[in-house]
């Protein structure tokens, strides 16, 4: 990624996050990716480090709408993912993101429980949340223009992790320093 657009995503989420009444902490820990893929139109996500405790994590994540965080699982973290402003899509697969099943997956939404078909989104509004186990392949993106995604997780280990169904996925970008940073990356 080129730190010019790295700049533009930082600043388009200040943006939305200050229109939605979102303070951030001073000196936030910002992570910008666009997942090792080169288009971070398609594939990327702008994230701010809330908490990192050993025992637990918080996030508050921006991505405008065509921006999919790809499928993914962990094997440790157990999350809830948060719809905090906007519209955005949770898709969930009982095993093979590929794979086209009539499967159901249980799972807690809004603190109920509830069957899911696997690869079907789920769509969450503003304040929804759903709670995704350890080894839950899923993926989201935003239904809405732009939108505030929150974390809330068991301790976060983004290295060791992650696991995406596209081999070709890289947690962290490889940076291109066309101009100066506006903010300091986890990874500088």
């Amino acid at each position: 990624m080129k730190r010019s657009e790295i700049n533009e995503a930082v600043r388009s989420a200040i943006h939305f996050f200050e229109h939605n009444g979102w303070a951030l902490p001073p000196s936030p820990a910002w992570d910008v990716t666009d997942f090792g893929l080169g288009d971070f139109a398609k594939k990327g996500l702008v994230l701010v480090n809330l908490a990192t405790e050993a025992e637990y994590c918080e996030k508050l994540m921006y991505a405008r709408r065509d921006q999919t965080t790809p499928a993914h699982y962990h094997k440790q973290k157990k999350e809830d993912i948060i719809c905090r402003a906007g519209k955005l899509a949770v898709i969930l697969w009982a095993d093979d993101p590929e794979a086209v099943t009539r499967e159901f997956i249980t799972v807690r939404i809004n603190g109920e429980t509830r069957r899911v078909r696997s690869g079907e989104p789920v769509v969450l509004n503003a304040g929804e949340r759903i709670t995704i186990a350890p080894l839950l392949w899923h993926a989201f993106h935003p239904v809405s223009r732009e939108c505030i995604i929150g974390e809330v997780s068991t301790a976060n280990d983004d290295e060791n992790d992650n696991f995406f169904w596209d081999d070709g996925v890289g947690r962290f970008p490889d940076i291109v320093e066309d101009e100066p940073p506006l903010v300091n990356l986890l990874t500088d």
